[in-house]
């Protein structure tokens, strides 16, 4: 049975992370902050039994990726207008590129994310996003294109 102490071990070693990719996915700190907070309940509510660090790591990721989806695609954000200047982005080190990540869908968003400031490879990125590893290559390859290529216009 998972103790309080177990459930703030791990949202203390989750955090950043979980709170990064529901940041990379809805684009602002309030829905990311709702995200995150969702996550972490369902994990108390739940208390799921992991094989290993790796397996708890996906299962967070995946519930936050879920979570942000149902977020996103809520009625009530179809009723509200966002605060412009009041976006934060998991990427404001680099304006240009914070930019350029907001014109890609959530999904290529969440694909670039974890390949590249997770560190996951495509095959457990399919796996976490319970996809085919070929359509995880395309987005990242498409993605990869459509960023450089509004990399190099912003630079012209």
């Amino acid at each position: 049975m998972k103790t309080q102490q177990d459930a703030e071990e791990i949202i203390r070693r989750h955090a950043d992370m979980v709170y990064r990719i529901a940041l990379s996915y809805t684009r602002n700190t309030a829905d990311a902050e709702d995200v995150f907070q969702e996550t972490f309940l369902r994990y108390v509510r739940r208390r799921p039994q992991f094989d290993s660090e790796a397996h708890e790591k996906a299962w967070l990721i995946r519930v936050c990726v879920n979570c942000a989806k149902t977020c996103l695609a809520s009625p009530w954000r179809r009723h509200t207008q966002p605060l412009t200047g009041c976006e934060m982005t998991a990427y404001s080190d680099d304006h240009a590129l914070s930019e350029a990540l907001d014109t890609l869908s959530p999904e290529d968003r969440a694909v670039i994310h974890l390949y590249y400031f997770e560190g996951y490879q495509t095959d457990e990125i399919a796996e976490i996003l319970h996809k085919k590893p070929s359509t995880i290559r395309s987005r990242l390859t498409r993605a990869r294109r459509r960023l450089e290529l509004i990399l190099k216009e912003d630079a012209q």
